[in-house]
């Protein structure tokens, strides 16, 4: 029972928003599912919220290594959800001036936006700036002419890195008109315009048939590989 019940719950929801994209009686349906499955995110949340402060906690009790990270884990999560909760720093809301927690969170001013602006938003950017370098650290190694499919790969990657810079046009920009095709910036846009969309657009018709293979599969009880263990 463990395994049929959250099987025929997943065919019948997804056979009802299947459905309600197609038949017009049917969409009644799919909206008081897409209702259902708002609810359960949120449900889904709180459980991912008790089980982050469950591992940190373990954590920190058997004093694991790194057990300083997780006391700023928790610290952070308590005051966010904290600040969020009791949307600290918020303007009511024109409309009712009245209700102390009719505005937004994501108002201007406010402490949640204020966390979001100027701690979030940096620590994103430091990220994506520490994974640039990582990038290029795995660019260094690849970029080996081994063979036909790396030297391609090597000289696509030059004319698109070059061409998005000030070097491209520095290095090919005094070529006449008549051959302003080849010059690196020009050739970097039809790089991106023309290859890079034909496979940007190979690799999603892939990742769509996919999806629908392995909805199929769920929806006619084939795969159930998604339920996990237990008795059926």
């Amino acid at each position: 029972m463990k395994r049929i019940i959250p099987m025929w719950i997943a065919i019948i929801g997804g056979f009802a928003m299947m459905l309600s994209s197609f038949v017009p009686l049917a969409e009644s349906a799919g909206e008081m599912f897409a209702d259902v499955f708002n609810v359960v995110a949120a449900i889904a949340f709180v459980l991912g919220a008790g089980s982050l402060a469950k591992q940190h906690l373990q954590k920190l009790s058997r004093r694991d290594a790194g057990w300083g990270y997780s006391i700023i884990t928790l610290g952070s999560f308590l005051i966010t959800l904290f600040i969020g909760v009791l949307k600290i720093g918020m303007h009511p809301n024109p409309s009712f001036p009245q209700a102390a927690y009719s505005g937004s969170n994501d108002a201007e001013g406010s402490a949640w936006s204020w966390i979001y602006e100027y701690m979030i938003t940096p620590l994103t950017s430091t990220m994506f700036a520490l994974l640039a370098f990582f990038v290029a650290s795995a660019a260094f190694r690849a970029f080996r002419a081994k063979n036909t499919e790396a030297i391609l790969l090597l000289v696509t990657a030059f004319i698109v890195l070059l061409g998005r810079t000030f070097a491209g046009v520095v290095l090919t920009g005094w070529f006449p008109d008549w051959a302003s095709g080849l010059r690196l910036e020009n050739l970097s846009i039809y790089v991106m315009q023309v290859f890079n969309t034909a496979g940007n657009r190979a690799i999603m018709i892939g990742i769509a048939l996919g999806v629908a293979a392995t909805g199929l599969r769920i929806l006619f009880g084939i795969d159930r590989s998604w339920l996990g263990g237990g008795d059926a």
